[in-house]
């Protein structure tokens, strides 16, 4: 029996489809959840979840913050990455913050948002410069970086006066303190600039015309706070922190338990990866992992 041209092409298209469906909708599946069972295999398909005492309490390939409800770092914890996923560690909203090196000046908000109660937008240098003003006053160190300011914002000035050739400003006319607003810090992080008197930033105000100018400052070009303490990881869900951030943390965690420091630092050393394959990557520590460890070995007392 002989089909018209259109009937042939459609039972073509039809068995296809048939196929197709059979091999990647229900056999291709079905073969990647039997791999996924395969010894070795079970706990990461599963989502690698980890449990202490019958209860689910995260997972060893996601981070997870050790605050208090109103986000204030529990001292007897270690501290995780910080993460820009969400509102912290959101795997349904797994992103980076997206702000590039050349990101150092606050949008202050303007006089309606801060009656809004809105803080406008905080550059990648700000946040990393309150990260580390905040983890130095959390560990007792100093929290100083370069081009930041002593109150934890980005020292960046807006100098303005007549340009020469080469972009400069050898006589500044007016210079203010881009992301310190005024009523929020009562002197500038510099009292001057070439002379002139810095002022704070005002809210609203429009200070494109001005060359901005990064201020160094005296910070150490290595920091007692590490890098990874105060920036986030590209996925945002980063379980591991460096060594060096676990060695910071290791005697305001031993305080707060009261143990010696020594009992922690080896927990530290037990919960750390070396690098992958023996070359690749650099050595970790698994926040969750090693936060278990300590309630185990050392249960915080009342």
């Amino acid at each position: 029996m002989s089909y018209p041209t259109w009937a042939r092409q459609h039972l073509a298209a039809l068995r296809a489809l048939l196929v197709l469906t059979a091999v990647c909708g229900v056999a291709y599946p079905l073969a990647v959840f039997a791999v996924a069972q395969a010894p070795g295999l079970r706990s990461r398909a599963g989502g690698s979840t980890v449990t202490l005492r019958g209860r689910t309490v995260g997972s060893a390939l996601i981070g997870q913050s050790f605050t208090g409800k109103d986000g204030t770092p529990l001292r007897w914890y270690f501290q995780s990455r910080p993460s820009e996923a969400g509102d912290g560690y959101d795997p349904t909203s797994t992103a980076a913050s997206n702000l590039g090196p050349e990101d150092i000046v606050d949008t202050l908000p303007g006089p309606e948002a801060a009656t809004a109660g809105e803080s406008g937008r905080r550059s990648l240098l700000t946040r990393v410069c309150s990260r580390s003003k905040a983890v130095g006053d959390l560990e007792g160190v100093s929290g100083a970086r370069p081009f930041c300011t002593p109150g934890g914002v980005g020292a960046v000035l807006a100098v303005f006066g007549r340009r020469t050739a080469d972009g400069t400003v050898p006589r500044p006319t007016r210079v203010v303190s881009l992301n310190e607003e005024q009523g929020v810090v009562k002197t500038p992080f510099i009292a001057a600039y070439k002379g002139v008197p810095v002022r704070p930033a005002r809210s609203g105000e429009d200070y494109a015309d001005g060359l901005v100018v990064p201020v160094r400052g005296g910070a150490p070009a290595d920091p007692p706070v590490p890098a990874d303490a105060v920036t986030a990881s590209g996925s945002g869900l980063d379980p591991h922190i460096s060594p060096a951030y676990a060695a910071l943390q290791t005697g305001r965690v031993a305080r707060a338990r009261g143990v010696d420091s020594g009992q922690v630092r080896w927990l530290v050393e037990d919960s750390t990866d070396g690098r992958d394959l023996g070359f690749m990557g650099e050595p970790r520590v698994n926040v969750l992992r090693l936060n278990i460890a300590l309630d185990r070995r050392y249960p915080v007392r009342g």
